[in-house]
């Protein structure tokens, strides 16, 4: 193999693929990334693979002689990415899988292994093809992720569910604490599959869970690509495989009954309020220093005469906090406490001026809406506030 690229370009797709390398492979082989020189398509084609996520990605480079194996995928990023921009020559000795990379400053020599153990990633080759638009997959994976639970005993719950149907996204993630949901809403069914929001009439609607940690990896791509329009999806047996342009992320599906959480949204409320959300995230920053020395618990007291929400935080042994915030307040007076990175994290991810939050009692869940913009409904659990 010997092949001429772009440091860039190969530290960045490297990066890319890097992150679906295990940090305990159960086989030697999965520490590795696996390196495709094609000399008829004058392609680099590189795959990471942990078993469940999956990532590859390609680009363009001068290739003089293909082949393929695999190389060590911490050491050999660590070495690019400290390599100067320009050209680099990657060259293979195939007696002994020793890579010699060379650069304008100097050379590395890497040991490589051979890739025919490394295993291939799942491919989904028979079926409808759906096609959702870049942005859309975007805005759901941005206001939901956050809340999905990081506990992996809870299994079903480390995931996002995605609901697709003919005119409509719904992304949805809970941890048991707190529930955010996002809708997002395609032009007309059967659109043109140029336009990014294409389903096929033959496909009915359908539902899926999909791990959290491989839908972070989707919209870090995702983002890279912005210029795409759609992303092609695939699934079938369990697993999912996302294609554009010369990128594709496999992920298994996560198995089990995902919880049905519509019916955990309050219908109706007693207490309302709107509030210009960069002077809430901005009290609640503040107010959270003091609140994460103790329990991470933030009051909110809202004054329905006053027209102000009055942030508190009582640390004992440490100090208190107390701020007022201007809002428009609908209702009777009410207190209130959460866990204050609960709203915190769900406050960041909206995209408006104007915030409503909507209330019962002190016990009853509570919703936080963006008003405008995205459509996306988040849930947030009470603490229940001690008697002093």
């Amino acid at each position: 193999m010997k092949l001429i690229c772009n440091q860039t370009e190969l530290n960045t797709h490297l990066s890319l693929v890097s992150r679906a390398v295990p940090s305990r492979p159960t086989h030697p082989v999965l520490a590795n990334v696996l390196l495709i020189a094609d000399s008829d398509t004058q392609q680099i084609r590189l795959t990471g693979f942990d078993l469940s996520l999956g990532v590859q990605t390609s680009f363009q480079a001068h290739v003089e002689q293909g082949g393929t194996l695999t190389l060590p995928a911490k050491l050999f990023g660590d070495i690019v990415s400290r390599l100067p921009d320009g050209e680099l020559t990657l060259d293979e000795d195939e007696d002994d899988a020793m890579v010699t990379l060379t650069c304008a400053t100097g050379r590395y020599q890497v040991r490589g292994m051979g890739a025919s153990d490394y295993p291939e990633l799942p491919s989904i080759e028979e079926g409808d093809v759906v096609h959702l638009p870049n942005d859309a997959v975007i805005e759901g994976l941005r206001g939901s992720l956050f809340a999905a639970s990081s506990d992996e005993t809870k299994q079903v719950l480390t995931g996002v569910h995605i609901t697709v149907e003919a005119e409509s996204l719904e992304f949805a993630a809970t941890d048991g604490h707190r529930l955010a949901v996002v809708q997002t809403f395609n032009a007309e069914s059967g659109a043109d599959e140029a336009s990014g929001i294409y389903i096929p009439e033959t496909i009915a609607p359908f539902n899926m869970t999909v791990p959290a940690k491989a839908l972070r990896e989707l919209e870090r791509m995702l983002q890279m690509n912005a210029a795409e329009e759609s992303v092609a999806v695939r699934f079938d047996q369990g697993q999912l495989v996302f294609e554009w342009q010369n990128q594709r992320l496999t992920s298994r599906l996560l198995e089990g009954q995902y919880p049905n959480y519509r019916q955990l949204i309050p219908r109706q409320f007693s207490r309302q309020m709107t509030i210009n959300r960069r002077l809430f995230l901005a009290a609640l920053e503040r107010i959270a220093v003091l609140a994460d020395q103790k329990n991470s618990i933030v009051k909110l007291n809202l004054d329905a005469v006053r027209q102000e929400v009055v942030l508190s935080v009582d640390a004992q042994d440490v100090g208190s906090g107390r701020e007022a915030v201007p809002a428009q307040i609908s209702g009777e007076d009410l207190e209130i406490a959460f866990n204050v990175k609960y709203l915190l994290e769900g406050l960041k991810v909206f995209n408006t001026v104007d915030v409503q939050m909507q209330f019962n009692t002190s016990t009853s869940p509570a919703i936080l809406s963006p008003l405008g913009g995205m459509k996306m409904t988040y849930l947030v659990m009470p603490v229940q506030i001690r008697a002093t």
